[in-house]
This record gives C-alpha cells, sequence and structure tokens, in this order.
C-alpha cells in the first residue's frame, strides 16, 4: 500500500465523519437539546 492509498483513505474517511457529524448537529430531533443546552448559562438557581 503506497503513501497516497494511506492518504486518500484517511482523506475519504475524515470526511465521511465531518458529514456524519453535520447530519447528527443540524437533525431536527436533537434541536430540544441543543436549545436547553444553550440556555444553560441563563438559568439561575
Amino acid at each position: 500500500m503506497s503513501v497516497n492509498t494511506v492518504h486518500a483513505i484517511a482523506y475519504i474517511t475524515s470526511f465521511a465523519t465531518f458529514i456524519g457529524i453535520m447530519v447528527w448537529a443540524c437533525s431536527g430531533r436533537n434541536a430540544k437539546d441543543f436549545e436547553d443546552a444553550a440556555n444553560l448559562p441563563f438559568e439561575q438557581d
């Protein structure tokens, strides 16, 4: 396996991981959890 093949595999894996994280973060079912987390600093005990 050449170095270029290893670089290509690493690039494709990284890109697929990035796309997966973006899909997860932008999905509608996580919106409530993210909204709750964003408001944590403003909650007073």
